[in-house]
């Protein structure tokens, strides 16, 4: 096994070497189209644009914002307890870029991530040097991970898993010795439920490198605590006073539409109700008011700083890294990316931490099992609905009993407090025996 996938692996970096320029060419197409940072995108390909401080080097790897959010508390336990260690970030996407740096601790190197290339990989690792490489989720990438593993770099995986979509792939008989091979070489594998425990264990993943911890998706809600008052928000909320409010909230294309039509539903029954959309890009904001205006409804967009006034209903809040702050201002949130078939749901832990009460659809892919967690411990906690009528029945109820909305974001806090506690000190504490122990 072990031989075949040393000989798929030589195949895997021989085919990234020879496409190497058309690699290097998208990036530049990407940057051109506003894709890849118009000033950093070089880092794609390798090229740093920062120093390497001396000492030891732990690099952090998420691809995009959900991820790179969820490992920030681990970051700022590790920088407390070991204050000798310099600490590399990186991430793939512009979006996440531009979020995340603002929520970094002072003296963490901040960078784009290598494209998986031979040529982009081994100048990154050999510019850094990184003592341990820590990953988040499922970038599983044959070249960063075998270069890694060549250079003596120790290897974790976070918050693991495996789609199911993945496994199949990876499970094939051509693809599974190379799997095999990259799962190998990782000394600590934390995996997000005991269902990718399972996947990774078939792949052949080692089994005393598979640890749990609990899902670092619940720290995320955490690092609202540290923060300043935006006054934005603070003028946002008191425009959103004595009106009933409720939120929709990382909304994918197509899914505006059901929102839309459960507004109007509650209309009839609260004419003064507000509905926030939250796009999960923001870039579609422009065409939800777009639709939203030519159903007859008044809209104000965020991204303009339009101001909410007595005639508005829907809200567009089409803007990057704010989610947890609007949250806040609202008693109810409905999860998006989980109503239509292909998508896979979004993390409820955030607003659950903020005291909402949380709904979400049927298609949750990963996230199912966060859900089933809180609704364990209490099945309030998170209502799940099927389509746009049971969305109606249930928001329908939650505006009209009082009793039952509290009760519902009281059971989403307790759930979300429950399984959120410790879950940054084990996660530590496995990177210090399995990890930090070897640098």
């Amino acid at each position: 096994m072990i031989a075949r996938g040393q000989r798929a692996y030589k195949l895997y970096r021989a085919l990234t070497y020879g496409f190497s320029p058309l690699l290097n060419l998208h990036i530049r197409w990407r940057r051109f189209r506003g894709l890849e940072h118009p000033l950093r995108w070089p880092e794609r390909l390798g090229f740093p644009s920062s120093s390497r401080p001396p000492g030891p080097l732990l690099w952090f790897h998420a691809v995009s914002l959900g991820e790179g959010m969820a490992v920030i508390p681990v970051i700022k336990h590790c920088i407390q307890q070991r204050p000798d260690l310099n600490v590399l970030m990186t991430t793939t996407t512009a979006s996440a870029f531009d979020v995340i740096k603002n929520w970094l601790p002072d003296g963490v190197i901040y960078q784009f991530a290598p494209i998986d290339t031979p040529v982009a990989v081994d100048a990154f690792l050999g510019y850094w040097k990184p003592n341990a490489v820590i990953i988040m989720e499922s970038e599983l990438w044959p070249n960063l991970i075998m270069g890694a593993s060549r250079n003596g770099i120790t290897l974790a995986l976070l918050n693991g898993r495996v789609s199911a979509k993945s496994f199949e792939y990876w499970s094939a008989p051509v693809l599974l010795p190379l799997i095999s091979l990259m799962l190998s070489k990782f000394s600590l594998i934390v995996p997000l439920s005991t269902i990718q425990a399972i996947r990774f264990q078939l792949l052949q993943a080692p089994p005393l490198a598979i640890n749990f911890s609990g899902d670092l998706k619940y720290a995320v809600a955490s690092l609202n605590n540290s923060e300043t008052e935006d006054p934005r928000i603070k003028e946002l909320s008191a425009q959103l006073a004595n009106r009933p409010v409720w939120m929709a909230s990382s909304v994918h294309k197509g899914e505006e539409k059901v929102m839309l039509e459960v507004h109007k539903v509650l209309m009839r029954m609260h004419p003064d109700i507000i509905t926030i959309i939250v796009p999960r890009h923001p870039h579609l904001g422009q065409e939800i008011a777009n639709e939203a205006q030519l159903e007859g409804l008044n809209v104000a967009l965020r991204s303009r700083d339009e101001r909410l006034v007595s005639e508005t209903n829907i809200y567009v809040a089409d803007t990057l890294g704010e989610l947890r702050r609007l949250y806040e201002l609202t008693p109810i949130a409905v999860i998006g990316g989980s109503f239509l078939p292909g998508l896979a749901g979004h993390n409820v832990a955030e607003a659950a931490a903020a005291g909402c009460a949380v709904l979400t659809g049927s298609f949750l892919g990963h996230f199912s099992d966060m859900v089933m967690k809180m609704q364990e411990l209490n099945p309030i906690s998170v209502l799940q609905v099927s389509g746009k009528a049971e969305l109606v029945e249930a928001l329908s109820m939650l505006f009209r009993k009082t009793e039952a909305l509290e009760a519902h974001r009281m059971a989403s806090k307790q759930a979300y407090h429950h399984l959120s506690d410790g879950v940054v000190l084990n996660v530590w504490k496995l990177i210090s025996s399995h990890i930090l122990e070897k640098t």
